[in-house]
């Protein structure tokens, strides 16, 4: 294993002008870190994590706080985890996933140590327990969501409203009347989690505006839940033609069931979704869709908690929403004319 010791016999220097070079505690000349920094490269030198801590009173370490509650889509969650590691890595942070729903207490037990430097906060509630906590901590946050009041927190996500909005004007565009929302598992509604309620709001305030008829209905992750969904929706909206489904584990079950049940999609029944890219192109019927961008979601995160990180750099934005993008295939199309 190479020591410091060996890098300054290397580059002609005493070990403690290399500890500065890397530290930065003291002024060296630009030609000695030259030579220094040519000599770690080329002897393959990585400082020790817990030295490289002492010296910089820095753990190089991000929490991600992502609680596995009952409801969550966890192959979603490792997506935004995996954008969050790959980019905290290319800022030589590496991170600390907390899963467990402990929620003020985790937060409060990783704070009051030396463990990480900064927090991503996913799951994010409308009004979020954990909040008050978030806004008093001696290291800076960023909430991967926007809770009922953001006032002295930084929050980035997708623009959840603008993504509903965006699902009912498509199928308005095309002539459906009667649409409805699949949305995702009660306990997440009952949890007022942001972007489930954000949704809602956006479908049916777009349908509102439009004169449709709607309705929303909650539905467990299963391929059981999602056929008896879509009885109960042929049974109360028979003139039904628009499906929006935010929901990824009963995207596909659903489509089979409405099958199943006499209606083709998208001859009979459009169906849009809110979910990754990768999912609903893949599907036997290609889903019109509004992406969950979780990489770029993830690479914001980091970013901005590096430029907090940083002390002499410039101010972050409060709030940073992106914008939805739907991208159209083969599970919609116009309203079929009564009779056809």
């Amino acid at each position: 294993m190479v020591k410091i010791t060996d890098v300054a016999r290397h580059a002609g220097v005493s070990p403690s002008t290399v500890s500065y070079a890397l530290s930065g505690k003291r002024p060296i000349s630009e030609e000695t870190r030259r030579r220094v920094e040519d000599s770690i490269r080329e002897l393959g030198y990585r400082p020790h994590a817990g030295a490289r801590a002492l010296a910089s009173s820095r753990s190089n370490v991000l929490a991600l706080v992502a609680p596995l509650r009952t409801g969550i889509h966890v192959p979603v969650v490792m997506q935004f985890a995996v954008s969050v590691v790959t980019t905290a890595r290319r800022h030589d942070h590496d991170v600390l996933l907390l899963t467990q729903e402990e929620g003020e207490d985790g937060l409060r037990r990783v704070a009051d140590t030396a463990l990480v430097d900064a927090l991503i906060v996913m799951d994010v509630q409308l009004h979020d327990p954990r909040l008050p906590l978030l806004r008093d901590l001696d290291r800076p946050s960023v909430l991967i969501g926007f809770p009922a009041e953001p006032d002295g927190l930084t929050c980035v996500d997708l623009d959840f409203r603008a993504a509903g909005e965006r699902c009912v004007e498509h199928l308005a565009r095309l002539g459906h009347r009667t649409v409805a929302l699949v949305g995702s598992p009660p306990e997440v509604y009952v949890r007022r989690t942001a972007f489930a309620q954000r949704v809602v709001q956006g479908f049916t305030g777009a349908a509102d505006r439009a004169g449709m008829a709607s309705s929303v209905h909650p539905c467990e992750a299963s391929p059981a839940a999602a056929r008896r969904a879509a009885e109960r929706l042929l049974r109360e909206q028979p003139a039904l033609t628009g499906v929006v489904v935010h929901n990824e584990a009963v995207l596909e079950p659903l489509i089979d069931a409405f099958e199943q049940l006499g209606l083709r999609v998208p001859g009979d029944l459009s169906v849009t979704a809110i979910c990754p890219d990768e999912l609903a192109a893949s599907l036997r019927v290609p889903v019109t869709s509004v992406a969950l961008p979780s990489a770029e979601l993830g690479e914001r995160a980091v970013g901005l908690l590096m430029r907090k990180l940083d002390a002499g750099g410039e101010p972050v934005p409060g709030a940073t929403l992106l914008p939805p993008r739907l991208t159209e295939r083969a599970s919609t199309a116009p309203r079929a004319a009564p009779g056809a």
